[in-house]
């Protein structure tokens, strides 16, 4: 059976023996004579430290090499002491250099949500002229209208329509980036929501020559909601599944009580356009962004939607979920909290 050596302050010391000729303690040749004899040893069995054998021999004593073990585990100490400190050092003005980064983004963020606010309402003023007359003249208020004329400020006014969603998107965004989004909860009934998200969103489906299927459970309990922006949500989902659906397709809005959640009331949202990759699911939700970003791109928008509704959904305490398949299609789900006046 091997003989373990004795546990000593020397195994404390890496490269031992260069250290004690660094201290003059040893000469070179004294060391490699040690490193022999202790191999040696090891052959036959016999398994010693440095230390060991360095007394075995009669180079050192006990007392010098424990006093020289000890001055290196004092220089040790003091160098990791050291290091300890130049780290601290470092890590705090990580730490500084991190805050101030982090300061420079929120002020920039904070640029960039009031420049985005300011240029918004500086064009919601016009856009209002705009608009105002556009009406006047399609209704034939300020004198009668030829058919060309009135089909071309037609255009002309369901143009604006859209322009003036795109600023409000941009003034709702820039509110939700300011932290000055706020939520007006109470009962809202998801009937009503449907009766006036299906108004605006019919006749859209009709010109993409798409299917609209509504499926509301019967007796559904009113749900804690802000109804404006929760018609908002329903209404800009249904929006954002007509664009990427193709001519044939169809879109559903389904609305029933959570089976697995007795006060929760699931809202459902279901195309079969052209889906999107497992793998770029989460982009559809920045900023700004789109997922087809050249020059031609075929489907135009902001980039700001998608991000709004899950900022709006989150403001309710719920959570969004996306399933969705290249070229089948996509379903978003969100739940609800069922109102305590039910």
């Amino acid at each position: 059976m091997d003989q373990k050596p004795n546990i000593t302050p020397e195994v404390l010391i890496p490269r031992l023996g260069e250290q004690l000729v660094g201290m003059g303690l040893l000469t070179v040749e004294q060391l490699n004579q040690v490193l022999c004899y202790q191999r040696q040893c090891l052959d036959r069995g016999r398994q010693i430290l440095l230390g060991q054998a360095i007394m075995e021999l009669g180079f050192l004593d006990r007392p010098t090499l424990d006093q020289a073990v000890t001055e290196q585990i004092m220089r040790l100490r003091a160098a990791l002491e050291d290091a300890n400190h130049n780290l601290e050092l470092r890590v705090q003005q990580r730490t500084m250099e991190l805050e101030e980064a982090l300061r420079r983004l929120s002020e920039n963020n904070q640029l960039k949500a009031n420049f985005v606010a300011n240029i918004s309402h500086e064009l919601r003023t016009p856009l209002t002229h705009v608009r105002g007359y556009l009406d006047l003249l399609y209704t034939e208020s300020l004198g009668e209208l030829n058919p060309d004329q009135k089909k071309a400020l037609g255009v002309s006014l369901q143009s604006s329509l859209r322009l003036q969603s795109l600023i409000d998107d941009l003034i709702l965004f820039s509110q939700a980036s300011r932290g000055q989004m706020t939520l007006s909860l109470g009962p809202v009934d998801l009937n009503k929501v449907t009766s006036n998200v299906l108004s605006r969103v019919k006749a859209r489906a009709d010109d993409h020559q798409l299917k609209l299927e509504i499926l509301v459970e019967s007796s559904l309990p009113m749900v804690q909601a802000d109804e404006e922006k929760i018609t908002w949500v329903v209404s800009q989902l249904l929006d954002n599944a007509i664009k990427f659906t193709n001519p044939g397709g169809m879109i559903s809005l389904r609305i029933k009580k959570d089976p697995s959640a007795q006060n929760m009331v699931n809202v459902m949202v279901v195309d079969t356009g052209i889906g999107i990759s497992q793998d770029r699911i989460k982009e559809i939700f920045e900023p700004f962004h789109q997922l087809d970003g050249s020059a031609t791109r075929r489907y135009g928008g902001t980039g700001l939607g998608l991000t709004l509704v899950l900022q709006i959904i989150e403001a309710h305490g719920s959570v969004i979920n996306v399933r969705s398949e290249l070229d089948k299609g996509t379903i978003i789900t969100f739940p609800l909290l069922i109102s305590k006046a039910e």
